[in-house]
C-alpha cells in the first residue's frame, strides 16, 4: 500500500505544468514586447536631439563667423551646449540598446565590428551605474556653464541683457548640492553592484578526483566496499 502511494506521488511530481499554466506564462513572458514601442519613441526623441544639435551649431556659426559679434565666453557656452546635447544622445543610446537587450530581447550582434564593449556583459545593475555616470557627466556640463556665468555675478545675482534674473546665489548653491547628490547616488549604485558580485553564490564544488594506488587498476575512490553476509 505504501509503495503504491509512493509511486503515485512520484508520477504526480514528474508532471509538467498544465495547458492553462503554460498559456498564462507564455502570455506574461510575451508582455515584455509592450516595452518595444517605448524604445522606438526614444529613437524619435534622439532624432529630435540631432536636429537640435545642428540648430545650435548653426547659431554658433552665425554668431561667430557670419555676424562676427561673439566673445570667447559665448563660444565656450555654445560649445558646452553642443556637448550637452551629445551627452544626452549618448544616454539615450545606452538606454535604448541596453534596456532592449536586458528587458525585451537579444539584439544578437556578436562578432559585429561595431559591437559596443559594454553590450557583451550588460545587465540591470551595470546599466544603472552607467546611466548614473552619464547623468553626472550631463550635470557637470550644466554646472560648468553655471560657473562661467557666475563670473559676472553682482550682489549675488546674474542678470540677462533684458534685466531678468539668470542665476542667484541660492540657485547656484542648490545646483551644486544636486550635483553632489548625483555623485553619491552613483557611488551607492557602484557599491551595491560590487557587493552583489562578491556575495554571488559560488558554483557547485567539483567532484573529488579519483586516486589509485600503485599496482591497482581500480581507483580507490571508485572501489566498492566488501560485501558481508
Amino acid at each position: 500500500m505504501s509503495n503504491r502511494s509512493a509511486n503515485s506521488i512520484e508520477r504526480s511530481a514528474d508532471r509538467g505544468p498544465g495547458f492553462a499554466s503554460r498559456t498564462l506564462a507564455g502570455f506574461i513572458f510575451a508582455s515584455r514586447w509592450l516595452q518595444a514601442p517605448l524604445y522606438l519613441g526614444l529613437i524619435v526623441a534622439q532624432a529630435v536631439y540631432v536636429v537640435l544639435f545642428f540648430v545650435e551649431l548653426w547659431h554658433l556659426i552665425d554668431k561667430a563667423i557670419l555676424s562676427g559679434h561673439i566673445s570667447e565666453t559665448d563660444v565656450m557656452l555654445g560649445v558646452l551646449a553642443l556637448i550637452d546635447i551629445v551627452m544626452i544622445a549618448n544616454l539615450l543610446i545606452m538606454v535604448i540598446i541596453g534596456g532592449y537587450e536586458t528587458f525585451v530581447s537579444k539584439i544578437r550582434v556578436e562578432g559585429h565590428h561595431d559591437e559596443p564593449d559594454w553590450l557583451s556583459h550588460v545587465n540591470a545593475n551595470l546599466l544603472k551605474v552607467k546611466l548614473a555616470i552619464s547623468i553626472i557627466s550631463i550635470s557637470s556640463i550644466h554646472l560648468l556653464k553655471t560657473f562661467i556665468e557666475v563670473g559676472r555675478m553682482e550682489n549675488d545675482i546674474v542678470r540677462t541683457s533684458d534685466g531678468n534674473v539668470l542665476y542667484s546665489y541660492n540657485g547656484v548653491f542648490w545646483e551644486v548640492m544636486i550635483h553632489l547628490a548625483f555623485i553619491v547616488s552613483a557611488l551607492a549604485l557602484a557599491w551595491i553592484d560590487k557587493m552583489s558580485k562578491q556575495h554571488a553564490p559560488d558554483h557547485a564544488a567539483p567532484l573529488p578526483r579519483a586516486t589509485s594506488r600503485p599496482g591497482c587498476g581500480t581507483p580507490q575512490s571508485l572501489r566498492l566496499p566488501p560485501v558481508t553476509s
